[in-house]
């Protein structure tokens, strides 16, 4: 079976999730069903950028490979050849992390 491309349209935003802690800060082991997800995430791809009035496009702030923070209900997620992805509008990316 081939592999599966996701080339995200207009403003989207295809973001691999970061793997959720799997101890507290205190040192407590969390069970699968106590993790958080987390609100961080790598970009994997974007797209062409939202279309302005006059017909021009105007290109994203972020670019594949950028570590972001998003909002806790951001997007649509995805699964794709067995990984979990999350499609998102640009607006619901909070930060870019240095």
């Amino acid at each position: 079976m081939a592999k599966v491309s996701i080339r995200p349209l207009g403003e989207k935003v295809l973001v691999k999730r970061l793997e959720a802690e799997d101890k507290t800060a205190g040192g407590i082991v969390l069970p699968d069903t106590a993790k958080e997800k987390p609100k961080r995430g790598t970009v994997l791809s974007v797209g062409d950028g939202k279309l302005l009035d006059n017909g021009q496009r105007k290109s994203l702030q972020v670019k594949a490979g950028d570590k972001v923070l998003f909002s806790s209900y951001a997007g649509t997620e995805v699964k794709v050849d067995g990984e979990e992805m999350i499609i998102m509008d640009e607006g619901d990316i909070l930060a870019v992390l240095d």
